[in-house]
């Protein structure tokens, strides 16, 4: 940063001063507070997180030096101020995947695509976006959660939010715009899943599992010992689970 867009000394003297005078208010609402989930805790404690992200910053770029502070980032929710008897409820899921197997996801939907004469267009399964068309229409969104390593995907972060509402929307009311008007203050409960939860236990693991790791890797280095025949090993993956009759079960899912 040049000398002209520094800031003075006066300014992080203030941005210091208006830490401190956040810190006052944020433990007078605390002292105050009429149950855990008081509004007037939650407004303190963001202006404190302001104050301090704000002297964080102006500090730096005047001196070069860093506070201790870990300012939160917003992906807490703020208190619910919904109905107390919710009539209606919306459940909003987001759940990610990486194509990690292109050829596999193909050749999932190719079998589907064989055995459904109403499958949309000849040669869909050929590409990938033609691929998982046919298997999200084929499969329910859990089953593909389920089973997804056999598709060829790979999961990643996923969410569930639970909202609240007065009254249940009309047929087709939001179908146009379905993920826009979500109020974070209706939602009732959230459950996140995500591969950075795991990095807070995670030491980097023991030896043993190092060695395993070395094994798992000295069996497929050539690329071929994970899927030496693909169609082969999907027949395997999905005709050797048996029903209540012994019988190989059906690809098909129950719609």
């Amino acid at each position: 940063m040049s000398d002209a867009a520094q800031p003075t000394a006066a300014e992080v003297r203030a941005a210091a001063e208006a830490v401190k005078t956040a810190l006052d208010r944020h433990l007078a609402a605390v002292e105050r507070r009429s149950g855990e989930e008081d509004p007037a805790v939650y407004d303190a404690f963001n202006e404190l997180a302001a104050a301090a992200e704000a002297y964080d910053e102006l500090l730096y770029d005047r001196y070069d030096e860093v506070t201790p502070f870990e300012i939160p980032g917003e992906d807490t929710l703020p208190p619910y101020t919904g109905p107390e008897e919710p009539s209606a409820l919306s459940v909003l899921i987001r759940r990610d995947y990486a194509v990690a197997e292109p050829q596999r996801l193909m050749a999932q939907a190719r079998r589907v695509e064989a055995a459904d004469e109403d499958a949309p267009g000849a040669g869909a399964s050929g590409t990938v976006h033609g691929a998982l068309g046919l298997l999200f229409g084929e499969f329910e969104p859990d089953e593909i959660a389920s089973r997804h390593k056999e598709f060829g995907l790979e999961e990643g972060d996923s969410t569930l939010w639970v909202t609240a509402a007065d009254e249940s929307a009309e047929p087709g009311e939001w179908l146009e715009a379905p993920f826009e008007q979500v109020d974070p203050e209706r939602v009732v409960c959230r459950f996140d899943v995500s591969a950075v939860f795991d990095e807070e236990f995670d030491d980097g693991g023991d030896d043993e599992d190092d060695e395993d790791d070395e094994d798992d890797e000295d069996e497929g280095e050539d690329g071929e010992a994970d899927l030496p025949d693909l169609d082969e090993d999907l027949d395997t993956d999905l005709d050797t689970d048996l029903d209540e009759d012994g019988e190989p079960a059906r690809l098909e899912a129950d719609r």
